[in-house]
């Protein structure tokens, strides 16, 4: 059998008042990444032949964010907010090219999987006209509910509008539809919007599309599958979903958590064989670690790759940019942006490495800083292999740090520093023999004079 063809459209134009929050509902963030991006992402692993967005008017921003997750994505503007078909019918155009399967996915359900997507397009495949996720929450209060009668759907019944007997169903409307593209605009374009707000709603597409003799089907998925965010106490309670699916992933991959409710991920963490990953530790988004690597507690991560074998922490910060090669040592109090720190070089406490690349095997002593900021303008600086920094010294950008030179502990360098040289940059010490106690001569007869004056 030919494989059918396509068509996600998602529903991203709601405002999400609750949110309390000026930010667009679907651009708020589970696991590192956006509502929206999360389903576009699942999206994108079933491979459909288009994918149409459906935004509010003025929300460039989101038509920003639908382009980067899914860079063929296109965006359709619902300029009225006339309920759900007519978000749906925003996207006519895309309606009308044609597709064998019409998905409709609403933008806020981040946890929604591939494979939920598949199981929702699988009875079109065997002659449904209209296919509706459903599923059973532990309290079904305020959704509305799927009636059946022999595994067909009868309707859908909001909560508001249902009797106690159909109160009493405990299956429930997730609002995501698989239309059979061939009949798709047919009922679409039958939905009134004769009800209390005066709207167009989705739900009205079943006894539209049985009225028209047609097959209707409800799809049973999980829970966690289908929860809509319109609050942050619901944001939260998806980021707990998020992390623990992300830490059994990491478990199952073989990655050893510590202690694995206290670690974080972001939603494209990866990780090699045989990683360490200590207590408290927060991946951000955009981080890779290598094999054999260890992470160590209460250490943060985001926009760095780290190497095989490198060890990072505790209570190390590695931002966007960062670049660890193999075997590197970043230690407890270091902070590395916008740097690469290649084989073997380590930094083992208490530095700020930024806008920098250290060399293979060079030494960065504690209190080190690169000065690559002067208020107006990021500068470099380069260490060479096997360079030695001592401690407590500042690198004031732009510099360079010949391989195999050593920079005298208390140093500000503010010059080029050639290969295998020593360079100094602090004022010469001053030894004056006996000032001590005569310090403590001078104070002590200073005491002595007050007290008498007392």
């Amino acid at each position: 059998m030919a494989a059918r063809s396509c068509l996600a459209i998602v529903l991203a134009a709601g405002e999400g008042t609750r949110m309390r929050s000026a930010r667009p509902k679907v651009l708020h963030e589970v696991a590192g990444r956006s509502l929206l991006a999360h389903v576009l992402t699942a999206i994108a692993g079933i491979e459909p032949s288009a994918t149409a967005v459906v935004i509010g008017s003025g929300q460039d921003d989101v038509a920003a964010e639908a382009g980067r997750a899914l860079p063929h994505a296109i965006c359709f503007v619902q300029r009225e907010r006339r309920g759900t078909a007519h978000a749906v019918l925003a996207a006519r155009a895309a309606i009308e090219r044609g597709a064998d399967d019409i998905l409709v996915i609403y933008g806020d359900t981040p946890l929604i999987r591939p494979a939920t997507l598949q199981l929702l397009r699988a009875p079109l495949a065997k002659g449904a006209a209209l296919a509706v996720m459903g599923f059973r929450p532990t309290d079904p209060s305020g959704y509305g509910r799927l009636v059946t009668k022999n595994g067909r759907l009868l309707r859908i019944v909001e909560h508001a509008d249902a009797v106690p007997q159909e109160r009493a169903i405990d299956l429930c409307n997730a609002g995501a539809m698989a239309f059979d593209g061939n009949g798709a605009l047919a009922i679409l374009e039958r939905i009134g919007n004769r009800n209390r707000k005066s709207e167009f709603y989705l739900t009205d597409a079943v006894e539209i599309a049985r009225g028209m003799n047609k097959t209707v089907v409800a799809v049973e998925v999980e829970e966690d599958d289908v929860r809509g965010i319109n609050s942050k106490k619901e944001l939260a309670e998806a980021e707990a979903v998020a992390q623990q699916r992300l830490r059994r992933a990491a478990l199952d991959a073989g990655v050893t958590l510590v202690a694995p409710e206290t670690v974080f991920l972001s939603a494209d963490t990866t990780f090699g064989k045989d990683v360490v990953v200590e207590p408290y530790v927060v991946f951000g988004a955009n981080v890779s670690v290598g094999d054999g690597a260890v992470i160590r507690a209460f250490s943060h991560l985001a926009g760095a790759a780290v190497g095989k074998g490198a060890s990072v922490g505790p209570f190390a910060r590695l931002r966007p940019g960062t670049r660890l090669g193999d075997g590197a040592r970043i230690g407890n109090f270091v902070e590395i942006k916008e740097a690469k720190i290649e084989a073997g070089a380590k930094a083992n406490h208490l530095s700020y490495i930024g806008d920098a690349v250290v060399g293979a095997g060079a030494n960065i002593g504690a209190g080190t800083i690169t000065c690559n900021y002067d208020g107006y303008a990021k500068h470099h600086t380069a260490i060479g292999e096997n360079a030695f920094i001592g401690s407590n010294s500042a690198l004031v950008a732009p510099v360079a740090i010949g391989a195999g030179a050593y920079v005298g502990s208390g140093s500000v360098i503010t010059a080029d520093v050639p290969a295998d040289a020593l360079a100094l940059g602090r004022g010469r010490q001053v030894v004056k023999e006996g000032w001590a106690s005569r310090l403590r001569a001078l104070k002590s007869i200073g005491r002595k004079k007050a007290h008498a004056g007392d």
